[in-house]
């Protein structure tokens, strides 16, 4: 009976020790809910970046693309590692929204490429930001919880990126002050004024 005792109690003792440990891999469905958007958003951009750098016009667009797939595609390596050792599988293909916008960007070339896909960027990497903020300051698992902290720097890097490369492509290159003022010539005297060169009216030919 002793032994029989003995053995039941150990044999709960060890149910007790397993259980925390089985729940640690668990994540509650808000965390899930992060990852699960996190893995989509990754393959969105590298999927859009892998069009961008065959379809862009401008350089400035093309480096951008260059940067998200290298970027989103390390990401999206420790995330996966990290949903498996949650006993997650995360999506490695796009969800239907991303691949109606990579079909219509597919269908896009030159200026008009650049356009729609900076503004696709500038909006979600604004929606990417402001996700993971709330990750890193509410997640209920502390993996997840430091995942999308480590993940900010990056993120909010990308969104000032594309704000810039966004207003390139929409208002043109930005004009210097300086280079402004030296194309600034007011015409006097057959000569002419320059703000930054001062003025040659001295040699005018004397009126007749």
């Amino acid at each position: 009976m002793k032994a029989l005792t003995v053995i039941s109690f150990v044999a709960v003792a060890l149910i007790a020790l397993t259980v925390p440990v089985a729940a640690q891999g668990q994540l509650n469905d808000a965390d899930r809910e992060f990852v699960n958007k996190a893995a989509i958003g990754n393959v969105a951009e590298i999927e859009l970046g892998r069009v961008a750098t065959q379809r862009a016009a401008r350089p400035s667009v093309r480096s951008f693309a260059e940067r998200m797939v290298t970027d989103h595609g390390k990401n999206n390596a420790e995330l996966t590692t990290l949903a498996r050792s949650k006993g997650i599988d995360v999506s490695s293909t796009l969800d239907t929204t991303h691949q109606a916008m990579r079909d219509r960007l597919s269908g896009l070339s030159g200026a008009d490429f650049d356009r729609a896909y900076m503004s696709e960027m500038v909006r979600d990497h604004t929606e990417d930001v402001a996700l993971f903020e709330r990750e890193a300051q509410s997640a209920s698992d502390a993996d997840v919880k430091a995942y999308a902290a480590r993940s900010l720097p990056t993120l909010r890097e990308h969104l000032a990126l594309a704000r810039q490369v966004n207003s390139e492509v929409t208002l043109g290159p930005t004009i210097v002050p300086s280079a402004m003022a030296a194309a600034v010539v007011v015409p006097w005297c057959q000569g002419a004024y320059a703000p930054t060169a001062g003025t040659n009216f001295g040699n005018c030919a004397p009126a007749k």
